[in-house]
């Protein structure tokens, strides 16, 4: 095949991000060079997510185009991967079609295979695979020098009433121990210095593997915390009903993982938790949440929120404001419901009208953002790590990086020298948002040594 560009565009989390590493791994090894814009591109990639409806609305937009693109050269391929393919498998072809490639997040490595044919042929070509497998050993292509994305598990066995994502990435299977440290010593040799570990539910990590050399999530985080060079070690997503105090400790006692926890609530009210089949209560919740605070003092918080579950009452949702105000989170995602076919939920009665989940979503980022705010500017005048990311989208000479709590910094340099992507630095701080903090690079003083 001539021209062998490709364009990819990716929705939804983390894990879509890293398997479109994967997909410019797969196509990178294979010949193809990214192109600039999709116009440019023989090959357009879409990447999908199908658990919010927002990624999909934005995903039919990017068709439309796509569709206008291969009106005008009918030789160019639009290929369609990831969950919103996985949902509807073969019958997406029938859907879109002007479609040339359909593929699950288990198939990534079968691509270039299915464009070859599809170009050859001039028919359609897909590939779904239902039995759940390991996508780790293909080759990735990171845009970033300093931070990677380390998958350690796949799947989802909870099965949340409103969540398509056991159905569209099987059930939860973990990697090995060794396996995700082999791959962690490499990323640390090739300059790697952060780390964030994926998983549909991290805390479940190593509860579906036995025998020699098998671990916890805890203990996988002490065998990583071992390697020398690796300064920061994140992880999302974890679970409430998983959280063990083993866990928790290993966020106090190690030093390279980050003080910060991300722990999807979703409700304030146990009567809507059992609906969307959770598998704790709001005491629970707010139990751990205790304890976390009590364990890793000045950890953040995060949080994922849904308003509007069906038969949700204005009772369940000021149990769920009450919450964010006992938790008192750092930020949270918030989310008005929207059903997703084929999962339990969408067939619940008791649909919440529309003005009704806006006006509550409408009060629940405000008291979000209030408290935010609160908890930011309490670290005004502060002075804190940052591991800078790059230059700053605010423009003014400002660079932008993160703290171990996963606070966003953008800061003006010390002196005539410019940090680069990946060097730690200290900033004061002298003004805050609720989203993100302002200040000016501190003179320089030696951290932990980790190497």
């Amino acid at each position: 095949m001539d021209n062998r560009t490709y364009h990819l565009t990716t929705f939804g989390c983390q894990m879509n991000e890293h398997d479109s590493e994967r997909i410019r791994g797969v196509l990178e090894a294979g010949g193809w060079l990214e192109a600039p814009d999709e116009e440019s591109a023989r090959l357009l990639v879409f990447n999908t997510c199908s658990v919010r409806e927002s990624a999909e609305s934005r995903l039919i937009g990017r068709l439309g185009e796509a569709r206008r693109l291969k009106g005008e050269d009918p030789g160019r391929i639009v290929a369609l991967g990831g969950c919103f393919a996985q949902s509807r498998q073969e019958a997406i072809l029938d859907e879109l079609r002007f479609l040339d490639v359909a593929f699950g997040p288990r198939n990534i490595g079968e691509l270039p295979e299915l464009v070859e044919a599809a170009a050859k042929s001039g028919r359609q070509a897909s590939s779904f695979v239902d039995e759940p497998g390991s996508v780790a050993s293909l080759p990735s292509a990171r845009r970033g020098s300093h931070h990677a994305w380390v998958q350690v598990m796949t799947g989802c066995t909870n099965y949340c009433s409103y969540c398509i994502v056991p159905y569209v990435r099987g059930e939860e299977r973990s990697r090995e121990a060794q396996e995700i440290l082999a791959e962690v010593e490499r990323l640390v040799d090739e300059g790697v210095v952060e780390v964030t570990l994926l998983g549909q539910n991290v805390n479940a990590y190593g509860l579906d593997r036995s025998g020699p050399g098998s671990a916890d999530f805890a203990g996988l985080l002490e065998m990583l915390d071992a390697v020398k060079g690796l300064r920061r070690i994140r992880f999302t997503t974890s679970h409430p009903r998983d959280l063990g105090q083993d866990l928790v400790e290993a966020m106090r006692d190690l030093e390279s993982v980050c003080e910060h926890l991300h722990l999807p609530a979703q409700s304030g009210s146990t009567r809507i938790l059992e609906r969307m089949n959770r598998g704790y209560t709001a005491a629970h919740y707010l139990g751990l949440v205790s304890r976390f605070y009590d364990k890793v003092p000045g950890a953040s918080l995060t949080t994922d929120l849904i308003v509007g579950f069906p038969a949700e009452k204005e009772d369940d949702f000021f149990a769920t404001l009450s919450l964010v105000e006992q938790c008192r989170f750092d930020s949270a995602f918030t989310f008005i419901y929207s059903p997703r076919e084929g999962t339990a939920a969408a067939e619940m009665p008791g649909q919440v009208p529309d003005v009704t989940r806006k006006r509550r979503m409408g009060e629940l980022v405000a008291l979000v953002q209030r408290i935010a705010l609160e908890k930011n500017e309490s670290m005004a005048g502060s002075e804190v790590e940052v591991l800078v990311e790059g230059r700053s989208r605010q423009g003014g000479g400002q660079f932008r990086g993160r703290t171990r709590s996963n606070k966003i910094v953008n800061f003006a340099p010390a002196g005539p020298g410019e940090p680069t992507a990946g060097d730690f630095v200290q900033v004061r701080v002298a003004s805050v948002t609720s989203t993100t903090m302002k200040g000016v690079q501190a003179p320089a003083h030696p951290g932990p040594a980790r190497d």
